[in-house]
């Protein structure tokens, strides 16, 4: 890991360091110098990630998501936002679970879980939705002063599912490792 990764100011998740220097062949003090040198700390998101994909290696595989992260890890490390934060200010938390099933059934099987509960770490549920597309099925509801959640069933293989559970519109951050606990009991349940 690099030095500017290990830095007490910087807030980038360490996680995410390694995997930007090994994909792109750049330091984290190279990225850094990169966003800087663009006056990247007065920018918002959508022109920090033009230039985080102006700089990513054309070799790489899905440049666009690369560049995505690699903007978030540097208003991370430049105290533009934490981690776990959108850039609207808000939080959000996911989890995810690979099953061996349908995706319409995992729907349905979640919804039959969690539909039952009238609460959700205090927060009262408000009515479930349903859709589908070609790729994925979904099943969102909103939650009372928690933001709003999104399950997604989408194949991953012939056989397997992989089923995504995203919370955004956190008022805070304090609370998003318990509420990934929470959804990850729910998956497991499945």
């Amino acid at each position: 890991m690099s030095d500017a990764a290990q830095s007490e100011t910087n807030k980038t998740r360490a996680e995410s360091i390694p995997g930007i220097e090994r994909a792109t062949g750049r330091s984290w003090a190279e990225w850094v110098e990169i966003f800087e040198s663009q006056g990247a700390r007065t920018l918002p998101h959508p022109k920090i990630a033009i230039v985080a994909r102006a700089a990513v290696p054309e070799t790489l595989a899905n440049p666009d998501w690369w560049a995505q992260g690699i903007a978030i890890a540097y208003e991370q490390h430049a105290g533009l936002r934490v981690p776990g934060q959108s850039s609207t200010g808000t939080f959000r938390v996911s989890a995810s679970r690979t099953l061996s099933a349908d995706r319409d059934a995992i729907i349905d099987a979640w919804a039959a879980l969690a539909e039952t509960r009238t609460e959700h770490l205090g927060h009262a549920p408000g009515e479930p939705r349903r859709s589908r597309t070609d790729k994925r099925t979904f099943w969102r509801l909103d939650l009372d002063g928690a933001g709003r959640v999104e399950v997604a069933a989408s194949p991953k293989t012939d056989d397997k599912v992989i089923v995504a559970v995203s919370q955004d519109g956190l008022p805070d951050g304090n609370r998003i490792e318990e509420w990934r606990a929470h959804w990850k009991a729910l998956l497991a349940e499945l």
